[in-house]
């Protein structure tokens, strides 16, 4: 499965697979200006701009009217406000396949400070997962060929950013709410040791860098 990862973190996420699938928005058109032309389907995860920048999707809607948007139903709304026709919308029920003429789709929830949904993506012959911005995974997804899952940050340096903190009188820690809306790279781990075969591969993303939980 081809793959390429535009951004990842709190200053955009995108990724396309197989150049004809965009998995969340959240950057500059000119970043996925060289796939606009073979895009089939963009899937959106939630609403946070970091996955969903409103310029980038407007301004896909208007190149590309006739390109289709695939989200959960909390979606929905924002995308119409952007421009895109409602005819264009595949509103995905959770945990349940969607055929397409070239691939498979399937929603699964997440679990953020917002609604918020991963993907399970089939498309010619390989299996993909795609889940990030969520405190647990708690679909299965057996023998993958690519796990692309978030891994914000280790339970020691967060443990110790928030001690710091405390040690320093700040009223507001960050990295308590980022522990109840992101995943560690242990529980990371965990799920890749659960459900990775011989053959599969993962990327992490989301990591923590200098300082900041995406």
């Amino acid at each position: 499965m081809k793959y390429n990862i535009i951004a990842s973190g709190s200053k955009g996420n995108a990724v396309i697979f197989n150049d004809i699938i965009l998995v969340d928005c959240g950057v500059a058109y000119k970043a996925i200006k060289p796939y606009v032309g073979t895009l089939k389907l963009v899937l959106l995860t939630h609403e946070h701009q970091d996955h969903f920048r409103e310029s980038t999707v407007r301004r896909l809607a208007y190149e590309r009217p006739s390109l289709r948007f695939g989200c959960g139903a909390w979606m929905v709304e924002k995308l119409i406000q952007c421009g895109v026709s409602p005819y264009v919308i595949d509103i995905y029920a959770m945990d349940t396949y969607n055929q397409y003429s070239r691939f498979g789709i399937e929603a699964f929830e997440l679990y953020h400070n917002v609604k918020n949904c991963g993907y399970k993506i089939f498309i010619g012959g390989h299996k993909a997962l795609y889940a990030t911005d969520t405190s647990k995974i708690t679909t299965t997804a057996k023998d993958y060929d690519l796990y692309m899952i978030e891994a914000n940050y280790t339970d020691e340096d967060i443990d110790r950013r928030i001690q710091q903190k405390i040690a320093d009188g700040v009223e507001y820690i960050y990295e308590l709410k980022a522990r109840e809306n992101h995943l560690s790279l242990a529980a990371a781990n965990e799920f890749i040791l659960e459900n990775a075969g011989d053959n599969s591969s993962f990327i992490f993303m989301h990591q923590h860098e200098g300082g900041e939980y995406a």
